[in-house]
C-alpha cells in the first residue's frame, strides 16, 4: 500500500469559532485524523509554518518543499497538502516549479472549516471532506508531477487561478487530464535559499487605460527604491502603449539591476508578439513570460532569484525550462 504524507499547513480547512481562527495544529491534527479513510495509510505532518494563507511568502512554500523533500529521503513518494484558497495557486505553482516530477503531489483547501464553531465534531455544512478524500484518490492514481484538488477538478498545478472567492468550484486550470507539456527540473531547497528569499521583492504593476505620461510617472517613481522583479501587466496579449521616454526609462530600470517581465493581466492564454505595437519591446531589453499564469510567472521569478544574481543572468538562463 502505498504511503502518502498528508501535511497541514493552516487556512479555513481547520478554522474554527465565530470569527474564523486557526485551531492550533496539535489540536486540529487529531480531529482530521478521526476523518481520514482507513484503506488508506496516511501519516498526518505539521508544516514548518501556519498562517492564514494571504500571508504566505515564499520563505514558507520553500520551508514546505524542503519538508517535502526531506520526507521523500525517507521513501515518502506521496503527498496531499492541506492549505489556504487565498494563495493556493501560488502555492500550487512554487511547488511545481521546485518539485518538477519528482514526487506525486496533490494540494488541496476548503472554503468552509472542517469542524464546527467549537472544533469538537465535523461541521455540518463543509467542502473540506470532500475536497480531502478526492485529494488523497488522486494522489493515489495520478502520475507525478504537482495537482490541485478542489471540488472534483484535478488542475496541472502551474495553471491554477482562483476564480470566485466564495463558490465552492472556485479554481479554474488545465485539466489534470490534458497533457501538460513541461520539462522542470527539481531544486533541491536548502536553508541559503530559504535566507535568500526573506528578500526577494517582485511587483507586479497592472497597466491602466490612463495617458502615457502618467504611465512614465510612475515608472519613475519607482525607481527611488526598486525591487528585484518588476512585472509589467499588459493588455490583451501584452499590448502596451509606449514611446520613446517610455522605453529609456525601462532601460534606466533595468540598467539598476532589476529584471523586468512582461506578461498579460488576462487571466488565460499567452502572450503573443504579432502586433507591431510590441516591436519596442526588443528595443527595451526586457524579458517577456512564457508562464501558464500569473502564479507561476511568481514562482519562476522566484526560482530564478534564488539562482542567478544578475539580470544578464536572468536574460540568458529564461528560457532554459519552460
Amino acid at each position: 500500500m502505498k504511503k502518502i504524507a498528508l501535511i497541514y499547513m493552516g487556512g479555513t480547512f481547520g478554522c474554527i469559532g465565530e470569527p474564523l481562527s486557526p485551531m492550533p495544529a496539535e489540536n486540529f491534527i487529531p480531529q482530521l485524523q478521526r476523518v481520514l479513510p482507513l484503506h488508506l495509510h496516511i501519516e498526518c505532518f505539521v508544516a514548518p509554518s501556519i498562517k492564514d494563507s494571504s500571508a504566505c511568502t515564499a520563505t514558507d512554500w520553500l520551508q514546505l518543499i524542503q519538508l517535502i523533500q526531506n520526507l521523500q529521503l525517507k521513501n515518502y513518494q506521496h503527498f496531499v497538502v492541506i492549505h489556504g484558497t487565498d494563495t493556493l495557486s501560488y502555492a500550487s505553482a512554487t511547488l511545481a516549479r521546485f518539485l518538477g516530477q519528482s514526487a506525486h503531489v496533490v494540494m488541496t483547501g476548503s472554503q468552509y472549516p472542517l469542524l464546527n464553531i467549537s472544533g469538537t465534531n465535523t461541521r455540518e455544512f463543509t467542502d473540506a471532506i470532500d475536497n480531502l478524500n478526492f485529494a488523497l484518490d488522486a494522489v493515489a492514481t495520478s502520475s507525478v508531477g504537482v495537482y490541485l484538488a478542489f471540488h472534483h477538478q484535478l488542475i496541472h498545478a502551474q495553471t491554477a487561478l482562483k476564480q470566485h472567492t466564495t463558490e465552492l468550484d472556485a479554481f479554474a486550470g488545465l485539466n489534470a487530464q490534458e497533457n501538460l507539456v513541461t520539462h522542470q527540473q527539481s531544486y533541491v531547497v536548502h536553508e541559503h535559499d530559504i535566507e535568500k528569499a526573506q528578500s526577494f521583492n517582485c511587483l507586479s504593476l497592472m497597466a491602466q487605460p490612463i495617458v502615457i505620461e502618467q504611465q512614465i510617472k510612475n515608472l519613475k517613481n519607482l525607481q527611488q527604491h526598486l525591487p528585484h522583479v518588476l512585472i509589467l501587466q499588459g493588455f490583451g496579449i501584452g499590448n502596451l502603449a509606449v514611446n520613446q521616454e517610455f522605453i529609456t526609462t525601462l532601460q534606466d530600470i533595468r540598467a539598476q539591476g532589476c529584471a523586468i517581465i512582461l506578461t498579460t493581466q488576462v487571466p488565460f492564454g499567452i502572450i503573443d508578439q504579432r502586433y507591431a505595437v510590441s516591436e519596442w519591446i526588443h528595443h527595451a531589453n526586457i524579458l517577456i513570460s512564457d508562464c501558464l499564469g500569473h502564479a507561476d510567472l511568481y514562482a519562476k521569478a522566484l526560482k530564478m532569484y534564488l539562482q542567478y544574481d544578475s539580470v544578464d543572468q536572468w536574460h540568458a538562463h529564461w528560457h532554459d525550462s519552460l
